[in-house]
C-alpha cells in the first residue's frame, strides 16, 4: 500500500494502530500476494493522495471496486483512461450530468479531473478480489473508510455529499455538521436509476451551495481522450 503523506495522515493515523487495522492489513496483504486483487496496491489510497482532506469540495460514496481487469484505481465510479467500456453506472452518471448541466457524455471513464478539484471519490471498501464483488467487505475497510467520513463531518466549511443508494444513505447518521448538504437519491446503476437517480440534478445542486458559499464550483464536463 502506498503510504498517505498529505494531510489525511493526522486525521487517521489513529486507525493504524487499531487491531481492526492491523488485521485488516495482514488479510490484504496475503489477498494480494495469494491472488489478483484490484486496484493495484499502490493506488489503494488514489483517494486520499490525488483529494488533500483540507481540498475536499464534495464526497461522492461508492461500496466496492471494479473487479475486472484494468478498471479500478482507486477512486470511485472511475476506470482508467485506456478502458475502452465505460461501466453501465457511470454511464448512467454521464447521462445526468448531459440532463443536468448539458455534458458531452466522453468517451472514457477516467474522473481524476474531478479528484483533482475537490471532489472525494471514496468507496467504503478499497480492495477486492479479481472478479468476486464484495469478497472484501467485513474485512475492516468499512471502519477506516467511516474515519476518513468523520474526517471530512469535522471540517468547519461548506461541503457537499452525494450519498446514491442505500449502502451510502446509511453514513447519513454520522453527517452531523450543519455547514454541509447532503444529496440523496438512488444509485445510478441501470437497477435503480430510472427510480429517481435520473432527474436528481445533484451535479448542478452541488454547484449552486458552492457558489453561494464563494467556493470555486466543479467543472464536471470529463474530457475525451
Amino acid at each position: 500500500m502506498a503510504m498517505i503523506t498529505n494531510d489525511w495522515l493526522p486525521a487517521v493515523r489513529e486507525e493504524f494502530a487499531k487491531p481492526y487495522y492491523r488485521q485488516l492489513y495482514q488479510f490484504v496483504k496475503e489477498e494480494y500476494s495469494r491472488t489478483v486483487v484490484y486496484p493495484p496496491a499502490e493506488d489503494i489510497f488514489n483517494a486520499l493522495h490525488f483529494t488533500p482532506l483540507s481540498e475536499v469540495k464534495v464526497l461522492i460514496l461508492g461500496q466496492d471496486p471494479y473487479h475486472n481487469e484494468h478498471q479500478a484505481h482507486g477512486l470511485s465510479f472511475s476506470v482508467l483512461p485506456d478502458q475502452k467500456e465505460i461501466p453501465p453506472s457511470l454511464q448512467n452518471i454521464y447521462k445526468e450530468l448531459q440532463d443536468d448541466l448539458g455534458c458531452k457524455i466522453p468517451n472514457n471513464g477516467y474522473l481524476k479531473k474531478w479528484a483533482d478539484q475537490g471532489v472525494l471519490l471514496l468507496n467504503t471498501v478499497l480492495t477486492v478480489r479479481a472478479h468476486q464483488a464484495n469478497s472484501h467487505q467485513g474485512r475492516g475497510w468499512e471502519q477506516f473508510t467511516d474515519a476518513i467520513i468523520q474526517a471530512v463531518n469535522a471540517q468547519d466549511r461548506p461541503i457537499v455529499y452525494m450519498l446514491w443508494g442505500r449502502p451510502a444513505q446509511s453514513k447519513i447518521p454520522m453527517l452531523t455538521n450543519p455547514k454541509h448538504l447532503i444529496l440523496k437519491a438512488p444509485h445510478p446503476s441501470p437497477l435503480s436509476a430510472y427510480r429517481g437517480f435520473f432527474g436528481c440534478r445533484h451535479f448542478s445542486q452541488a454547484n449552486q451551495f458552492l457558489k453561494e458559499h464563494g467556493i470555486e464550483p466543479i467543472d464536471w464536463q470529463i474530457e475525451d481522450i
